[in-house]
């Protein structure tokens, strides 16, 4: 009997044990996935919150809303707005939505952001920096960063959820010696007083002429078929050459030239519009718009071969002349062959030789 009791007694203290390990197993589970949840809710409200302070930052620049005391912003899928549809009507140029114009300006597609990871609006300062970019006035306006900034989903060292207040950290970046001398210029400009025309400048011009040295490539305005008011010639000829605008450019400040007129002179003369000394450098140049090239395009001109004397359009002028068989009387853009010898063959020529006639065969092309 007494061993029965026993026996009993190391089951039941076996039994025991049993449900003591069980029950702490159990415990311990509960407390694993209690930290789960916490960890999982505090993860959530991270994302939430780091969501909602995206709502306070530009898409493009990182920027701050808070930094505009208008709190002024658009939307990044939003339509194009009426003023900036305006402007954009003045260069012909088109566009519905803002994704489509944001990726002409900054390069960047913003229809496959993501609300979690992307901010959904961007600041004045950039809407200003588009409507500076179409509008094409004689004003500077510079982006405040090397490029757009690129986003990354919240983690535990996030740049959103650190710099709310200033907008995301700007990182070092080498400074760009072509924007500090745009810079130096624009500063020293600033501080002169526009001078008046003297005789100075006159000398400078007729220098100027001589550095393109067009006569050859370019249409002299005596050409035109019709007597036209001089304001309408000098609308519709190079300020440099004073021939007739061939593959025309626009500056920052509104003035037309000759591509090949207005690079050599920036090349040789400095970095400024040689109309009225407004800082200009080639990446500033762009097309005139379409219907001022239509009505350029469609000028009357007298074709210069004594036994034609037919009117042409200046954009068919060209294969005009190419069709009369006698060269000895062409002028213009075919070139004049004044030696007595024959040409030769551009292989049968030495090096420099082949140099300049490719150097003239060029500009037949042009």
């Amino acid at each position: 009997d007494k061993g029965k009791v026993a026996d009993s007694l190391d089951k039941a203290s076996e039994e025991q044990e049993d449900v003591d390990s069980l029950r702490i197993d159990t415990e311990g589970d509960n407390s694993v996935a209690t930290t789960d949840k916490d960890a999982f809710r505090m993860n959530q409200r991270e994302t939430e919150a780091h969501q909602v302070k995206l709502q306070h930052l530009c898409r493009i620049c990182g920027g701050s809303f808070k930094a505009d005391p208008y709190k002024r912003s658009h939307p990044v899928h939003g339509p194009v707005d009426n003023v900036m549809q305006a402007v954009l009507r003045k260069k012909e140029k088109r566009a519905t939505s803002w994704p489509e114009l944001l990726a002409k300006v900054f390069k960047i597609d913003v229809r496959g952001d993501i609300d979690t990871i992307h901010p959904t609006n961007f600041c004045h300062n950039c809407w200003h920096f588009i409507q500076k970019k179409f509008s094409n006035v004689p004003c500077k306006v510079y982006f405040p960063r090397k490029g757009p900034v690129e986003w990354h989903p919240h983690s535990s060292n996030c740049e959103v959820c650190g710099t709310l207040s200033r907008g995301v950290k700007r990182k070092l970046q080498a400074l760009n010696p072509q924007v500090n001398k745009k810079l130096r210029i624009m500063a020293r400009r600033a501080r002169q007083i526009r001078p008046v025309r003297t005789p100075k400048q006159v000398n400078s011009k007729s220098l100027m002429k001589k550095i393109v040295n067009c006569n050859k490539i370019h249409l002299s305005t005596k050409n035109f078929a019709v007597d036209y008011p001089a304001d309408f010639v000098k609308a519709v000829s190079c300020q440099i050459c004073e021939h007739i605008l061939a593959d025309p450019v626009e500056t920052t400040c509104k003035h037309l030239f000759c591509r090949v007129c207005i690079l050599k002179c920036l090349k040789v003369m400095g970095s400024y519009c040689p109309a009225c000394l407004y800082p200009c450098f080639p990446t500033d140049l762009v097309s005139p718009v379409k219907s001022f090239l239509s009505i350029l395009n469609n000028l009357p001109l007298r074709c210069p071969v004594k036994e034609c004397d037919e009117e042409i359009s200046l954009e068919k002028y060209c294969h005009h002349l190419s069709s009369h068989k006698d060269v000895k009387d062409k002028e213009g853009y075919v070139h004049i062959n004044k030696g007595g010898r024959p040409r030769q063959h551009l292989l049968s020529l030495t090096r420099r030789a082949q140099k300049h006639r490719l150097r003239e065969l060029k500009l037949q092309v042009k």
